[in-house]
């Protein structure tokens, strides 16, 4: 027989996925729950636990229980790009700018690019956003001579649609992910609290000929963002 907080898991589950609680949406009281569902508060609470440790719930201290941000997930294969996840999950991406200058590279910035120290790159700093809920931090650089000829717009909503309209095949990447906790502007731009760990990801995005065309930092909320490996 099925243990009574695995049912109430699966029952509270099944109504999130069929939107009868919303992403954000505070749940009842453990009391008014274990009421609906006819059980003990500590038989509710083990089905409500194990959804938290799930992340489809999240508990806040001092406000109550809520449904959990949906997690965007991205298949550690290949070059990824945010707009092609967002929009392969039936998600709407949008992109705040906060900075885009032209400026000289930085030592890490040369290294990772392969590009001249005298070589002027394009950086600029974005948060991405799935269904108007913040996601990422991104810091971008970009060597200037390949996106000389387009657009601002272009380059800051569809990089990789850009570059694959104007005739560039795009290749392999490299990745790194890290764990770090998030600092005060970040933490604002995500709209987390400050301290609050997250997932941090560097990846070179090459060409199919090998030559490096972006360098992105990356600072993810890991409530609302998982990786997952996918082997052939």
């Amino acid at each position: 027989m099925i243990p009574a907080y695995i049912q109430i898991h699966d029952q509270i589950k099944a109504e999130i996925d069929q939107k009868i609680w919303k992403i954000g949406q505070r749940l009842p009281s453990e009391r008014d729950l274990a009421e609906k569902f006819q059980v003990s508060r500590m038989t509710l609470r083990q089905a409500i636990t194990l959804l938290v440790e799930e992340g489809v719930l999240e508990r806040r201290v001092g406000s109550g229980t809520f449904v959990a941000s949906t997690r965007v997930q991205e298949k550690m294969r290949g070059t990824t790009s945010f707009t092609e996840i967002m929009k392969a999950q039936g998600k709407i991406p949008s992109t705040q700018v906060i900075s885009y200058k032209r400026t000289i590279p930085s030592l890490q910035e040369v290294d990772k690019l392969g590009i001249d120290k005298t070589e002027t790159i394009v950086r600029m700093e974005r948060v991405r956003y799935a269904d108007g809920v913040p996601v990422v931090y991104e810091v971008t650089s970009i060597p200037e001579k390949f996106i000389k000829n387009f657009k601002k717009e272009e380059v800051t909503s569809h990089f990789f649609q850009t570059l694959e309209k104007h005739g560039y095949r795009i290749g392999k990447s490299q990745q790194t992910i890290y764990a770090r906790l998030a600092k005060e502007k970040i933490a604002e731009y995500l709209e987390i609290p400050k301290g609050q760990a997250i997932l941090g990801l560097t990846q070179v995005s090459y060409l199919d000929n090998g030559t490096a065309f972006e360098y992105v930092k990356s600072q993810y909320v890991g409530e609302r963002f998982e990786f997952y490996l996918e082997n052939n």
